[in-house]
């Protein structure tokens, strides 16, 4: 194990194009438990992808690659997600890569042929291991072009041969650029060691990427070992892979212009990370809805403690309410510690949140005895979950402001007309035109902002579209 003492935790994410679900609460729950994270996201900033789009773009290849490795790193901090200890990319690596295809060489699992480097799989039993595939499930042509040079369809480049118009970089083989998986162990080994603890990666890449990793690594070092790998599921469209050769592609940005962050990264921890996870605007929608319904009662919490500035006796918190905190933090720390498992982590909240509206509220909870001090231990509770998580704000307030801003935009409204709406409605209950009074609150409501009366007036808060909300009815 890369272990550097007993509460460490090695990680590393293979970084293309996407990122790994898993990777969102990891870092913040291992370090909740105490364990010291060493997390290694890296880069490719070299592939034949990348070379052909550069050259329609008639951009330099690695700049292309930087430009795209900065937009993503922009997006991470929009969602929330914390930084990693390093960040390595495959062009600042040569020299680790070249290293590890030499050992690779030396120990007999790999070949040279006119410039190019193979990797032998014939001469690694334990090929298949990580996706229980057997050797002759690989047939030729089905992910690569057949090369009749191989001495096995199945073997893969470790080193590629340069290319007139290609960036290529000095090896003892000649000039050329590392094969896609050879860059990803030679980075891990350099950053964690040939043994580490978790390895993540999105599901399509269990075969050939981490197999071959598997191989590569085992072959320059026989001690390499991976504790634990952890692929997180597609993320779906009408139960078909998001991709851009399907047409239903969405960046984050796209998403984040209309739904807040927070929104998006609470639909996405609500499926299991290595389940597929269904994009729509009824999921985001309700994602929106109950972060709101959560930040609201914590913000009616803290302004209501807030209101009353008084000792909080933290030895008089009734048992009931001790009950549900204790019972709040069991189910966490069971199902974060059951394989992350975040939508029974997400349901948990559901009794101390209902605690909080119920004492703030109801005439029982507004009479209990230590009412404030199981208010203040409640909002505590959540609050320190909420931070595990990623999901905590840095004020509710603002953050409410902003779910607001962001439901006005998705209806094509701003807030000005929605308390001109307002105003219209109350002058025809006044007038006892309750036929206007209705359609104007169902006219509201059907794009998304419901109104609430109370003897202070009315106000309006963001709702799921009433259309939306029958098809959330309406689904099996």
């Amino acid at each position: 194990m890369c272990v550097e003492s007993p509460l460490m935790i090695s990680v590393i994410l293979d970084m293309l194009v996407s990122t790994s679900i898993s990777t969102f609460f990891t870092g913040r729950y291992f370090k909740h438990l105490g364990f010291e994270v060493c997390y290694v996201r890296n880069f490719t900033d070299v592939d034949d992808k990348i070379i052909a789009r550069a050259k329609e773009l008639g951009e330099d290849p690695i700049s292309l690659s930087r430009r795209y490795c900065e937009e993503f790193c922009h997006d991470m901090v929009t969602l929330n997600c914390l930084p990693p200890s390093v960040e390595p990319k495959v062009s600042e690596h040569m020299p680790q890569i070249i290293d590890m295809i030499d050992k690779i060489l030396n120990n007999g699992y790999a070949y040279v042929v006119d410039g190019d480097v193979y990797f032998n799989v014939e001469n690694f039993p334990e090929y298949g291991k990580l996706s229980s595939r057997e050797l002759e499930d690989n047939r030729a042509g089905e992910r690569v072009a057949v090369d009749s040079r191989k001495k096995n369809p199945a073997d893969f480049a470790l080193w590629k041969s340069s290319k007139p118009g290609e960036p290529f970089w000095e090896s003892p083989w000649g000039p050329g650029r590392p094969g896609w998986h050879i860059e990803c162990s030679a980075m891990s080994a350099a950053y964690l060691g040939y043994s580490f603890d978790i390895h993540g990666g999105g599901i399509d890449l269990v075969f050939p990427h981490h197999e071959n990793e598997i191989a590569q690594s085992c072959a320059a070092c026989k001690k390499s070992d991976i504790s634990l790998w952890m692929h997180n599921g597609f993320v779906t469209i009408d139960s078909l892979k998001m991709s851009k050769s399907l047409g239903n592609f969405f960046t984050i940005r796209q998403v984040v212009d209309i739904y807040h962050p927070l929104a998006l990264r609470y639909f996405l921890m609500g499926a299991h990370y290595r389940s597929p996870i269904n994009y729509s605007h009824i999921q985001l929608e309700s994602a929106s809805d109950r972060i709101f319904y959560i930040y609201e009662t914590l913000h009616e919490c803290e302004s209501f403690l807030n209101q009353h500035d008084q000792t909080v006796r933290k030895d008089s918190i009734p048992p009931d309410t001790l009950s549900i905190i204790n019972n709040f933090h069991d189910v966490f720390f069971t199902s974060m510690s059951d394989d992350l498992h975040t939508p029974v982590a997400l349901a948990g909240l559901s009794d101390p949140l209902k605690s909080i509206n119920d004492l703030l509220h109801t005439r029982k909870g507004r009479k209990q005895q230590f009412r404030m001090e199981s208010l203040a231990a409640l909002e505590k509770s959540i609050r320190d979950v909420l931070t595990v998580l990623g999901l905590m704000p840095a004020s509710y307030s603002e953050v409410l402001q902003q779910l607001r801003e962001k439901a006005l935009k998705r209806a094509n409204l701003t807030e000005a007309e929605v308390l001109q709406k307002i105003e219209e409605r109350a002058a025809a209950r006044i007038q006892k035109e309750y036929a206007k009074s209705d359609a104007i609150r169902k006219d509201l409501a059907a794009i998304g902002i419901t109104l609430m009366d109370s003897p202070n007036g009315t106000t309006w808060r963001p709702t799921i579209p009433l259309a939306l909300q029958e098809q959330q009815i309406d689904a099996p």
